[in-house]
């Protein structure tokens, strides 16, 4: 699975110091930059608004997606929250149905309080995000695969019915990164990223990015950063730096763990339902392989009546339950109870995500004992 992005992930962006040849990006930890006169500096004047190492991982970012322009964030949700603040009283925001339970939080919860309102759409059903979007909508917000169903939804298709009603098309590449699935190239307007997850991949940062392609809204994204100032510090700028130029190997590996997990699991007794869209029976599987260059990392799952969930998540050895995906090592996750616990449990069922819902971020150990794992924890949580 090799890809223009293999050489671009290690030698893009400003990512080579100029001034003393360095080819690693050097941490500028300052606050501030010396001027030599009123109105006269070296580009920089304060990290909120501007760092010499930050610019090394948007400009990276930027180039790796395909886009023109790159912001960096403390997180994930902040990269949201920027984004979502283009909007003001009155305007109304689609998502799609199952997207991570941040997403929809920060819709709920805050930017309700300024007027901003939402509608969740099945958006893998062009028809419905068509008649969704009434005057008063301004964007649509995807996932695809979506979290954690994995449902998708097709880009190209989605970018052109955007473009036709003059909304913002909005992509969260978080599961499948660049490397994978490229938005901008689609007509997508904003890619974003929880790069805490596969951009980090060593569960060691927590970051958000933005990419544009266009001038005007790059513009108004900066303000925003600016603005608001939930920047990416310098150290972390570093820390995503380093892990995004061992993307590439990393991606391939996940994907290769994850495919055999799903095939494997798909054909346990014990499994009653596999959603992943690499595998031919998932119903977007189609529509992914002709936007996304493999099925990803990430997999969910669910067990037939006669086995404990609970018991499962509590027995497995290498495999471990916690917050978060994406980073080298493979993580357990109940959406019910961590990543989409902000969700109404009534809303959440109608949405698809049941108590018995297991996700799995499918990371780069040896493939049979992560399948190993999962069956002697599995075997643990049969109910006698």
């Amino acid at each position: 699975m090799q890809s223009p992005l293999d050489t671009l992930l290690i030698h893009g962006g400003l990512t080579t110091d100029p001034r003393t040849g360095a080819v690693n990006t050097p941490i500028f930890q300052t606050s501030t930059y010396a001027q030599s006169g009123l109105g006269q500096n070296l580009g920089y004047e304060y990290s909120r608004t501007k760092n010499p190492t930050r610019d090394g991982v948007e400009s990276l970012i930027a180039e790796c997606e395909g886009g023109q322009y790159g912001f960096a964030f403390a997180s994930g949700m902040a990269a949201i929250g920027c984004v979502l603040s283009l909007f003001k009283s009155g305007d109304c925001v689609v998502i799609s149905s199952n997207v991570y339970g941040g997403t929809f939080r920060i819709l709920d919860k805050v930017f309700c309080n300024f007027g901003i309102g939402y509608k969740i759409v099945d958006t893998s059903d062009l028809n419905a995000l068509e008649s969704a979007l009434t005057p008063e909508v301004k964007a649509v917000l995807i996932e695809t695969p979506a979290n954690p169903l994995l449902t998708i939804t097709p880009l190209e298709a989605t970018a052109k019915l955007c473009k036709k009603k003059g909304v913002l098309s909005i992509v969260d590449n978080t599961f499948m990164t660049p490397y994978l699935q490229q938005p901008l190239s689609l007509g997508i307007d904003i890619v974003l990223h929880s790069a805490t997850k596969y951009l980090g991949g060593h569960s060691d940062l927590v970051a958000g990015l933005v990419v544009v392609n266009d001038s005007a809204l790059a513009e108004r994204i900066g303000f925003l950063q600016n603005s608001i100032g939930g920047i990416l510090a310098p150290f972390d700028s570093f820390l995503l730096i380093r892990g995004m130029k061992t993307l590439a190997l990393r991606m391939q590996r996940h994907c290769e763990n994850a495919l055999f997990l799903a095939h494997e699991l798909s054909r346990h007794e014990a499994v009653e339902r596999v959603y992943y869209p690499g595998l031919e029976s998932h119903a977007g599987y189609g529509i992914h392989k002709a936007q996304a260059r493999a099925g990803g990392g990430m997999l969910s799952f669910t067990l037939k009546p006669n086995y404990d969930y609970k018991t499962f998540f509590k027995s497995t050895r290498i495999i471990v339950l916690a917050e978060s995906l994406g980073g080298v090592e493979s993580l357990l996750c109940h959406p019910a109870s961590m990543t989409h616990a902000s969700i109404p449990k009534e809303l959440r069922e109608q949405m698809g995500i049941g108590e018995n819902l297991i996700r799995l971020s499918v990371g780069i150990e040896y493939a049979q004992d992560l399948l190993a794992d999962i069956h002697q924890a599995i075997e643990k949580s049969r109910v006698q």
